[in-house]
């Protein structure tokens, strides 16, 4: 019997979500790009969950009793931890640094290697290499490999991902930008350029991935030439709780006049600053439903935040040079017209046209929104990360 299935874990500071995957089965998705997403009655999609409150009250103790509690749900669908069809585990590992370009089979000195990157992710990476650890002791003889959040965008040019600050400052230190939402960016930019029918090598792309946190990418014949997150996720768009680009100046300012120290300033940038600093509300539709009412404080939130998107998407413009298409992803890209049209009108001479009806129409399936007249193609694509790990981990360990 050949092993074809992966499990795909997502080790958060309290959380633990797993989905279990047969690479062998029917599925509309393929490593070379997919024109329909996939789905929860995909075929090949045989097992999902989350296991919350991890060390706090209510919840199970730690990360090794939380993995344990899914191989008993595995189990009781007979889809076992144990089970000799499993041929690996993939894990997603927030930050890989220059060291972690491609999915990598883990061993202790990956690991060691990961623990060593904490300074750069200090609440993902920990996570990360606890799911790592515990999923080793409970089968050892299983190939279990990382796939980095960072390792698409590791082929951006120097000049993309350079800081213009001292050199040997920078070297010492790892200041450089990273970039992350890899995995996403990476599905997303394959299913837009089937979506059109072409080869990912034939396409320009612009993928914005709009959730809570928010990162946009250039994505060059299927290489990542620039991105919006850098160093950290705080870098770039404007997102659900996080400022995005500011001034770097605003650091010294806040602590040398309001007093505020290095900590209060990290929390004030990545959890009280973006939509909910704007409004009180970092959620699209509640903001959507204020901008109803006329609320201005939602509609400047809103404002804000589109017109970001606008610099980003003009920049990118230029930085490939040729855009065959735009493509939204997410939680908000998937579901909001309003933010999809706000942020693209008035860019017909860049070639971009959004028919309006087409980007009022829901639905859980990739598709165009733009003219048929547009010579940038829009498209909402489905972002499906858990495959795309399955995928990379899969392709490393198949027979």
């Amino acid at each position: 019997m050949t092993a074809t299935r992966v499990l795909v874990l997502n080790s958060g500071s309290s959380s633990l979500k797993y989905q279990l995957l047969d690479m062998a089965r029917p599925s509309p998705t393929t490593l070379t790009g997919a024109a329909t997403p996939r789905s929860d009655t995909d075929s090949s999609r045989l097992a999902s969950g989350i296991v919350e409150r991890i060390g706090e009250a209510g919840g199970v103790a730690d990360h090794s009793a939380a993995l344990k509690q899914v191989a008993d749900e595995l189990s009781s669908q007979s889809l076992g931890l144990d089970s000799p069809e499993l041929a690996a585990v993939g894990h997603r590992v927030v930050h890989g640094g220059t060291r972690f370009t491609e999915p990598t089979l883990i061993t202790d000195e990956v690991v060691s290697e990961i623990e060593k990157l904490v300074p750069l992710a200090p609440l993902h990476n920990p996570a990360n290499v606890t799911g790592i650890k515990v999923a080793r002791e409970l089968r050892p003889d299983l190939p279990q490999v990382a796939v980095f959040d960072t390792a698409f965008h590791s082929g951006m040019p120097e000049a993309a991902a350079r800081y213009a600050i001292d050199r040997a400052t920078a070297d010492r230190y790892g200041v450089r930008r990273y970039g992350f939402h890899g995995t996403s960016h990476a599905y997303v930019s394959r299913a837009t350029a089937a979506l059109l029918g072409k080869e990912p090598s034939e396409v320009n792309v612009i993928v914005l991935h709009l959730g809570n946190g928010a990162s946009a990418s250039a994505v060059r014949g299927g290489v990542c030439v620039d991105t919006s997150m850098g160093l950290t996720p705080l870098e770039g768009l404007v997102m659900g709780t996080r400022s995005g680009d500011i001034d770097p100046a605003v650091v010294f300012h806040l602590a040398r006049v309001a007093g505020l120290g290095v900590d209060d300033i990290d929390d004030l940038l990545n959890k009280r600053s973006g939509l909910v600093g704007l409004c009180g509300d970092n959620d699209m539709r509640e903001i959507g439903r204020r901008i109803a009412e006329d609320d201005a404080d939602a509609q400047l939130a809103f404002d804000v935040y589109v017109h970001r998107l606008r610099k980003y998407v003009g920049a990118y413009s230029a930085v490939l040079g040729r855009v065959d298409a735009i493509a939204f992803t997410a939680g908000v890209g998937e579901n909001s017209a309003a933010v999809r049209e706000a942020a693209l009108i008035g860019l017909e001479p860049l070639g971009i046209e959004i028919d309006a009806v087409r980007n009022a129409v829901r639905g859980s399936a990739a598709r165009l929104v733009s003219t048929r007249t547009s010579r940038v193609a829009v498209a909402v694509v489905p972002t499906d990360e858990e495959l795309e790990i399955a995928q990379q981990a899969y392709s490393l360990v198949r027979p």
